[in-house]
């Protein structure tokens, strides 16, 4: 690779697997570094590489623990800061608080906001992540944002999987039927369905799902959504997508949060598999039989690619 020398790989310690293998598909190696805490929980990062000129990214994968992630990651980005690295870009797969983009009541924080802010703020030049919750996000960050799509993988794994004939694409919910319409038109212009529920707004993570809106009966469904974390709203969906006569439920997902009791629903609400992507880590007590997970390294490989060479990020999703 041209000037591959002035290209540098950071990893936190969030998901260090996924670091490695985006660094393999580029062809470099991640730089080492000294990264600890100390006894009273702060937290220390040195690089062991001079740094000096280079464009670095950053990548650090919020999964669990991840207060103590986003702090690392500002951490590593105001050390890059002054080692004098020409350009900081940011690579985070999964952007942390983003669920909470706007407020729903009074006396309410917009966190999604603050983390933009304080990326900002560490010294970040550039945001690099994959399905936000909500494309307003993208304006949160003062500067550029790559904003990546997992559709392409996972669509691509459907259809060989299963074939394009009787597929209906479901959302979960009605705020998740623009992302169902882009899948539907990746999938081929298959029909569309989605999940009229309610949810209680006191009581987080709790979903009670009514009916149906759309045709179903005796077609393979694919329910999609950008992220599982307790499962409770998949599992309700399915079981009344299910109860409406779907003949088979295959469930897709950019991030697997899978927080507990996620695993078991997801067992025990009657779908055919659960396909998601390695944004975060998923540690072996939180998998299951039904589970696949594929691969985002390659594409995060290729958009940092170009964005190094100055190139397009946006002709990766260009069909």
């Amino acid at each position: 690779m041209a000037n591959s020398k002035s290209l540098m790989l950071f990893s936190g310690r969030g998901y260090p697997d996924l670091a490695a293998e985006v660094a393999d598909h580029l062809g470099i190696t991640v730089t080492p570094e000294d990264a600890y805490e100390f006894a009273n929980g702060e937290i220390f990062v040195r690089y062991k590489e001079s740094a000096r000129g280079s464009d670095a990214f950053v990548i650090q994968s919020c999964g669990e623990g991840i207060n103590t992630w986003v702090m690392e990651t500002l951490i590593m980005i105001d050390a890059l800061k002054r080692a004098s690295a020409k350009r900081i870009s940011v690579v985070l797969p999964f952007y942390p608080y983003a669920r909470q983009d706007k407020k729903h009541r009074g006396r309410e924080p917009i966190s999604a906001r603050l983390i933009a802010d304080l990326l900002k703020t560490a010294g970040a030049h550039r945001l690099m992540c994959v399905d936000l919750h909500t494309d307003q996000i993208q304006g949160f960050f003062d500067g550029p944002v790559d904003h990546l799509m997992a559709a392409p993988l996972l669509t691509d794994y459907i259809l060989k999987q299963y074939g394009a004939d009787h597929l209906t694409v479901v959302s979960p919910d009605s705020g998740r039927v623009r992302t169902a319409e882009r899948w539907a038109d990746r999938l081929g212009g298959t029909p569309l369905a989605f999940i009229h529920k309610t949810r209680d707004p006191l009581k987080p993570n709790q979903v009670v799902a009514n009916r149906v809106v759309g045709e179903v009966g005796g077609r393979t469904c694919i329910i999609v959504d950008d992220m599982i974390d307790t499962g409770g709203t998949i599992a309700s969906a399915t079981r009344a997508v299910v109860e409406a006569g779907a003949k088979q439920v295959i469930v897709a997902a950019t991030h697997g949060v899978l927080s507990d009791p996620a695993a078991e629903r997801l067992s025990n609400c009657g779908l055919t598999e659960v396909v998601l992507t390695n944004t975060l880590p998923i540690p072996q007590n939180h998998r299951f039989p039904k589970l696949t997970v594929l691969s985002i390294a390659p594409m995060l490989a290729r958009a940092i690619h170009e964005v190094f060479e100055d190139g397009s990020v946006t002709s990766l999703f260009e069909s």
